[in-house]
């Protein structure tokens, strides 16, 4: 990828990077482990991210 990203790339890579993180413990904790995972972790490798900005 090119070191010359974008604003909008880079806002978008970001968001993207917050969004593949765990969740709190105490989010977890709270539901009594029925919410236990990040239904938008994403893996670098299986899923590519489909961002449609220039």
């Amino acid at each position: 990828m090119s070191a010359r990203k974008s604003n909008a790339k880079k806002r978008a890579l970001g968001k993207a990077l917050r969004q593949n993180r765990r969740l709190p413990i105490f989010v977890i904790a709270k539901t009594k482990r029925k919410v236990s995972r990040n239904p938008k972790a994403r893996h670098w490798r299986g899923k590519k991210l489909d961002l449609k900005v220039k």
